[in-house]
């Protein structure tokens, strides 16, 4: 079958109508999400109304509002940079630069503590967003300290899950500390090196 010029001008430029629906509804659903009313005031009837569209395009792909939720957090996550295995140094400053980066991100921020905020009145939203977002990038983490005790570079009796916790702390404590101004650039090299320091074998 062969088209004619008309028939491909006619087509129109750009994303296809489905992918075009489906950001607005994502844009739709987070920009809801980080607004005042939170977790709460995400209904598939307002992110139909603010992304023009219609219920039953939202229903076609997902069943209700929480796999909207879970998606659209998973939309503002960027991809973790693939550790390369060369240096352990490396490989965590790198990862600690990202996670500065999604930390200063006011609303990215402001869609996550919806949700950590919301905590009691919707758990299974809670579990999916810690299993299906959260756990997967922390232990892509979790491996890198790992291969720093398997190496020699850390600590044989290292406690990796408090590690964790006081790396990913340190980072999400600083993005949000009310007075302390911007980020610095070397923020993330400073704490690694910091705790480094700490880690490293006597």
């Amino acid at each position: 079958m062969t088209h004619t010029t008309d028939q491909c001008a006619a087509r129109p430029p750009g994303r296809p109508r489905s992918e075009r629906a489906a950001k607005a509804i994502v844009d739709a659903t987070l920009d809801l999400l980080a607004e005042e009313g939170g977790v709460a005031g995400v209904s598939i009837e307002a992110v139909a109304a603010r992304a023009g569209v219609g219920k039953t395009t939202i229903y076609r792909r997902w069943p209700n509002k929480e796999a909207l939720i879970i998606d659209a957090l998973a939309a503002l996550k960027g991809p973790l940079p693939e550790p390369r295995g060369e240096s352990f140094r490396e490989d965590l400053v790198a990862l600690a630069k990202a996670f500065v980066a999604d930390k200063s991100d006011k609303k990215r921020v402001d869609c996550y503590w919806s949700v950590l905020g919301s905590s009691e009145r919707y758990p299974e939203l809670m579990d999916r967003f810690t299993r299906e977002i959260v756990e997967p990038r922390r232990e892509v983490m979790r491996e890198v300290l790992r291969r720093g005790v398997a190496s020699g570079e850390l600590r044989p009796d290292l406690d990796v899950e408090l590690t964790l916790w006081i790396l990913t702390g340190a980072v999400a404590h600083r993005t949000r500390a009310a007075g302390a101004g911007p980020v610095p650039e070397d923020y993330a090299e400073r704490v690694v090196d910091a705790l480094m320091t700490g880690l490293a074998p006597r």
